[in-house]
């Protein structure tokens, strides 16, 4: 009996995936990998270039880089579930077994940023697993009501039962409070410390009070979806496809990016507030990474872009790999242990670093697959995998 043939690798989803870890990187450089500080002896002309250039990139990325990289997750849980399924094996326990690796890469990230997503993305992918053998109506379901952001509307209820129970105080603000020291004044050893105890807990209830959690596993189901249903391959329905979604999210995006707008000048109670922005937030970042994912997928697939955009592939081939090291050049380039550039750098030169980091990156990834099959970190991941 002959071996299922090896479906083709999806390039546009590599390219996909590189352009989030890139834009994941411009966002980390600006925000000095999370250690907040805007220098008060540049110009004032520079400062006004530095504030654009925030709002631009956070507009265009904050919230919707990850999106993206959480829906390629699903998605590439369902590649390698069908592979398997298609030789006849059930790939849940060794997707189990590989979460626990991502969990242990991710605590390694964290050593150097605390604001690493590969721990959280290892505990919540465990989702995926009894939604695998299910129909696409009832995962369609599970994920649209995931990103309905429930927890924001029980809070809601409870809020109109017992309203002198509300509490809109913020415990990762808490956190992350007291990380600034270790990072712009301490040792690598004081830092690395203070990344795995207060940053951590830090990251986790940010996760949880911007409604991230519910937000992934949504995303996780609907990358599988799109597996599924063969939306990355070239075909003239997926492009019918991609059209429709792009549309669709535009029509969404404007009202609900108003909508969030207008939510901050509500006089009503703070935690009603909070509530309802972590939905529409959550609402219109997905309708915006909708816009991105379907603007690449359609430039890709079917303009003669894809000769530029190709060039993001090998990037996101190795994206386990090139986002352990951002974390790492990251934190040499801006922490004190390192060459403590947050204290001189704005937005504006934190981008120029950025872009020149996630170049070399490109050229790294690019050398190196001309040689290796995978990544370094991806090498590792897939042997350990299949111990």
């Amino acid at each position: 009996m002959s071996t299922p043939s090896r479906p083709a690798r999806l390039i546009v989803v590599d390219a996909l995936r590189g352009f989030a870890i890139l834009s994941i990187m411009l966002l980390h450089n600006i925000e000095h990998f999370d250690l907040y500080h805007f220098p008060d002896f540049l110009p004032e002309w520079l400062k006004t270039i530095d504030s654009i250039i925030w709002d631009t990139l956070f507009f265009l990325f904050g919230g919707k880089s990850y999106a993206i990289f959480a829906l390629l997750f699903g998605l590439t849980f369902y590649i390698q579930y069908n592979n398997q399924q298609r030789r006849g094996n059930d790939f849940s326990g060794r997707f189990l077994w590989r979460l626990l690796l991502l969990f242990g890469f991710g605590f390694i990230n964290s050593i150097f940023f605390e604001g690493d997503i590969l721990a959280i993305y290892a505990t919540i992918g465990v989702v995926l697993i009894p939604f695998r053998k299910l129909s696409n109506k009832m995962v369609w379901t599970a994920a649209i009501v995931l990103m309905l952001q429930p927890l924001e509307w029980i809070r809601l209820i409870g809020y109109m039962i017992t309203p002198d129970n509300a509490e809109a105080v913020s415990r990762a603000g808490r956190y992350f409070s007291m990380i600034g020291e270790p990072l712009s004044n301490g040792t690598f050893w004081e830092a690395m410390r203070s990344n795995l105890t207060n940053g951590r807990l830090g990251v986790f209830f940010w996760s949880y009070e911007n409604g991230r959690f519910f937000q992934t596993a949504g995303l996780f189901l609907t990358g599988f979806l799109l597996g599924r249903n063969k939306r990355f391959t070239t075909d003239p329905q997926n492009k019918l496809f991609w059209q429709k979604a792009l549309v669709i999210a535009i029509i969404a995006f404007i009202p609900l990016f108003l909508l969030h707008k207008a939510l901050s000048h509500m006089e009503w109670h703070k935690f009603v507030v909070t509530c309802l922005q972590t939905a529409v937030t959550s609402w219109s970042n997905l309708a915006f990474m909708t816009i991105l994912v379907s603007t690449f997928v359609l430039l890709f697939e079917h303009t003669a872009a894809r000769g530029w955009l190709d060039k993001l592939s090998s990037m996101g081939r190795m994206s386990l790999s090139n986002y352990v090291l951002q974390s790492i050049l990251g934190s040499i380039v801006y922490y004190g242990f390192g060459l403590g550039l947050y204290q001189y750098t704005g937005a504006s030169f934190s981008l120029v670093i950025g872009a020149v980091l996630g170049a070399f990156q490109i050229l790294f990834s690019t050398w190196w697959l001309k040689t290796h099959k995978r990544g370094p970190l991806e090498q590792i991941w897939h042997r350990l995998t299949w111990i």
